[in-house]
């Protein structure tokens, strides 16, 4: 695998295997639950395509989409295209963004706007890798076939049924955006950032296992 370039992702992933154990059980069973239905994608239509679902995709959604996107590269899993969308369109949070980019990836703002279109990169990233709030049904979504993670309880709630949707998963986190404004704001955003990290290369790890 080449990191050229990427010394501190690559620091702070190398870090993530060691702290699989401090993912509770009962969240390694939806992570394993997950994970086989995504090995069943890959061994059946040899593709897997994964929308990570929040209610704005505005910060728990697109760290799922990144970090397991990176996470597939990382552990040698092909044919993973992951995405993220919301019920709702607000904008990629810049708190969000900014913890990210202190993980070490690299984004940057390609079109300005109030939701404006952010380019990430890192190892693995896809030839369109821009970031931006949208529906999970909007375009580069594909409409029909995927695997829908949904990352935050409204979401959950608000669709019991993801249209297009081959298989619905709950791998639920607590919301950042608690942390805005307060002495807590970076940290509380750094910690999400790496939780959520943490889980999607435990999951593809369990995915790299059985394919």
């Amino acid at each position: 695998m080449d990191w050229n370039g990427f010394d501190v992702l690559e620091r702070y992933t190398g870090e993530l295997v060691d702290e699989y154990g401090l993912i509770p059980g009962e969240r390694k069973e939806a992570l394993d639950r997950l994970a086989a239905g995504i090995v069943h994608a890959l061994k059946g239509e040899g593709s897997a395509e994964i929308i990570f679902i929040c209610t704005h995709n505005s910060r728990r959604s697109h760290m799922g989409q990144l970090w397991a996107q990176l996470a597939s590269w990382s552990y040698g899993v092909e044919g993973i295209t992951c995405f993220s969308g919301g019920t709702e369109v607000t904008m990629f949070n810049p708190l969000a963004v900014k913890a990210l980019k202190k993980a070490g990836f690299r984004i940057r703002i390609e079109i300005p706007g109030a939701n404006a279109i952010y380019r990430v990169d890192y190892p693995g990233a896809p030839i369109d890798n821009r970031s931006f709030s949208k529906r999970y049904t909007d375009p580069p979504n594909p409409p029909g076939g995927f695997i829908a993670v949904m990352t935050c309880s409204d979401a959950d709630e608000a669709c019991p049924i993801v249209h297009g949707a081959s298989s619905r998963h709950a791998i639920q986190y607590e919301d950042p955006k608690a942390f805005d404004g307060t002495p807590g704001e970076t940290g509380g955003y750094d910690r999400r950032c790496r939780e959520i990290a943490r889980e999607m290369f435990y999951l593809l790890y369990r995915v790299s296992a059985s394919v």
